[in-house]
């Protein structure tokens, strides 16, 4: 992709968005190109000022290697995908974050509202944003929702591969859409601020949740259908663009064997950014974020092997899922991961502030729209 590349002095918008940056810190982001560093070292500059935000952590087993990850990573924010089983786990879930939450105050905080972003990265912190990749543990009641709202919870994936209450998931046999439950579920959601992911959604039922939803609804990990043709967790350019009409973010997922048939071979950390670069053209700028789909400290980090990963997936997933091992694309799977892509689209030719949206300030702007203050 051929971006036009601003002039760091005009297209730096950190004493804007960030003003509590000093003075100093940005003359020496000037003074960085005075002297003639390599792009990737004003890049490097430019990220650990800038806002990023993971649209999808998955943090089960989370510990103290959890933690020094985390610290290593640069984030100013993640997506926390926690127990959707019942109503009773997804509460004992929230209950065991907001505890690690208050406990850890130097480290973390909680995003009820957009704007909590913005004080973590003030105050050296990462925000940790609560919800869930199922809708199971509404049962069948509406008013669980306000339950779950109070208890933190902040956004919610309406369905996982198979069909629940609400709809149709992406490898369901189906492809009926979103029930007349799942239509209550997203009007409610939208009156409580709850952000509506779609990210595992069937066809009808992405579609639907785009369409009922009255504001942009969320596709926190997935990757473009054009490049990757016939996988079930892709989203096709009609659907990519109908989100971004309404104020919607994608963010392309981590994960090597959504990305491409061959993470560790062919498919590359440049094929992650492929994915990036046609989703821009499709959605525009604003429109698109990154995700992982994984423990912080990365797959391999976290243990991942071909018996207790690859093997039990071959079982849980459809063969449409097109599963491969190792699954990992090695640039994004360790912390640095966000900063590689980011040297990426400097590479390419994208702005300083265009890195910027789409490291973290997409999400930023989606969720004041989102949620409520």
């Amino acid at each position: 992709m051929n971006i036009k590349r601003r002039n760091l002095l005009k297209a730096l918008p950190a004493g804007v968005l960030f003003p509590w940056q000093s003075v100093n810190g940005l003359a020496n982001s000037y003074a960085a190109l005075e002297h003639g560093l390599q792009p990737s070292q004003s890049i490097d500059e430019l990220y650990n000022d800038a806002l990023v935000i993971d649209g999808l952590v998955i943090p089960r087993g989370w510990d103290a290697d959890s933690f020094s990850a985390l610290a290593k990573t640069g984030y100013s924010g993640f997506n926390a995908s926690l127990n959707s089983r019942s109503l009773s786990t997804a509460l004992e879930s929230l209950a065991e974050w907001s505890h690690r939450v208050a406990v850890n105050p130097s480290i973390l905080t909680q995003i009820r509202t957009a704007e909590d972003f913005i004080t973590a990265k003030k105050e050296g912190k990462v925000g940790v944003v609560f919800g869930f990749q199922n809708s199971t543990m509404i049962e069948r009641s509406i008013d669980n929702l306000d339950t779950l709202y109070e208890a933190g919870t902040r956004w919610v994936q309406l369905t996982y591969n198979e069909r629940n209450l609400l709809g149709d998931g992406c490898t369901e046999r189906t492809n009926a859409g979103l029930s007349d439950f799942g239509v209550a579920a997203v009007e409610r959601m939208n009156e409580l601020g709850i952000v509506i992911d779609v990210s595992h959604c069937g066809r009808q039922t992405t579609d639907d949740g785009i369409a009922v939803s009255k504001t942009g609804v969320s596709i926190n990990h997935s990757m473009c259908e054009a490049l990757y043709k016939n996988h079930p967790r892709a989203k096709t350019d009609a659907q990519i663009k109908s989100m971004a009409e309404k104020g919607g973010v994608i963010g392309i997922i981590c994960l090597g064997y959504m990305i491409g048939p061959d993470p560790g071979g062919e498919t590359t950390l440049e094929t992650y950014v492929d994915h990036i670069d046609h989703a821009v053209k499709v959605a525009g700028i604003d429109h698109v974020g990154l995700a992982t789909d994984y423990a912080i400290q990365g797959l391999e980090a976290d243990g991942a092997t071909r018996e207790n990963w690859y093997e039990p997936r071959l079982t849980r997933f459809k063969p449409s899922y097109q599963v491969r091992w190792p699954p990992w694309i090695p640039e994004l799977d360790t912390t640095d991961r966000f900063r590689s892509v980011a040297r990426v689209l400097d590479k390419r030719g994208y702005s300083t502030g265009d890195v910027e949206k789409i490291l973290g300030q997409n999400w930023l702007r989606y969720y004041r729209e989102v949620m409520k203050s």
